[in-house]
């Protein structure tokens, strides 16, 4: 991909497009949206939508949208119990799917992401990211990105964070349509939705405590900050 920091296509081009495709694919897409909203309910039940937030353009934060992928079920002492008990055989259909993401066709709607850019990570994983890795949120972030299309959660954090950086760098049209059409050949195959023997990706704070790269008492001091940013 070309470098292009400042193109025309980035600068006056992709948030235009964004709304209307967006925009046209809410529409098109409602049918979909309103069953898997009903199935959602009746497998799950309710809140149908999992709201979090996440650092957005230049860390700030936005509330992201998906269908929510699990249920609620917690244990004696009411703490939830792990993801992969509380992640369904339905919950992972939706996410093998990719249809978990679309009520964030809504978030690129209004402004708070982009189709295409690096993925909106959690308010704790962007806490442990270097000024040069936090770089990633220059640019909106996107419902698929060239990251996702080079591995998505089968890849390590940093080769994940470089690949952002370089799509960030690289912005251009044409770019960004090969990045569309990749996903799309992904989603049919539901490639490369997990990390091997884990029901969610881990955490960037947590795989650098558990790779020695972080002392336990910096591990907490940094989810301290991140605590602070989300309240």
């Amino acid at each position: 991909m070309k470098n292009s920091k400042g193109g025309i296509y980035k600068r006056f081009i992709k948030r235009p497009m964004d709304f209307i495709l967006s925009l046209i694919a809410i529409i098109v897409l409602s049918p979909v949206f309103l069953v898997v909203a009903i199935l959602v309910r009746v497998k799950l039940g309710s809140p149908v939508l999992f709201k979090q937030k996440r650092p957005g353009l230049n860390g700030k934060i936005f509330m992201m949208f998906k269908f929510r992928t699990m249920t609620d079920e917690r244990d004696k002492n009411g703490k939830l119990l792990q993801d992969s008990v509380r992640l369904t055989k339905f919950g992972r259909f939706l996410r093998s799917t990719s249809l978990d993401e679309l009520p964030e066709l809504f978030n690129i709607l209004r402004g708070d992401m982009s189709i295409v850019g690096p993925r909106p990570q959690l308010v704790r994983d962007m806490v442990f990211m270097t000024s040069k890795q936090r770089e990633r949120h220059s640019v909106l972030p996107g419902l698929t990105g060239w990251a996702q299309v080079n591995g998505r959660n089968g890849v390590t954090w940093e080769k994940k964070l470089a690949l952002d950086l370089e799509y960030v760098n690289s912005i251009t049209f044409f770019s960004d349509c090969q990045i569309i059409f990749i996903t799309i050949d992904k989603v049919f195959k539901r490639d490369g939705i997990s990390s091997e023997g884990m029901d969610t990706a881990e955490d960037f704070g947590d795989y650098l405590l558990n790779c020695g790269k972080m002392s336990k008492d910096e591990y907490d001091r940094i989810q301290m900050e991140a605590k602070r940013l989300v309240n």
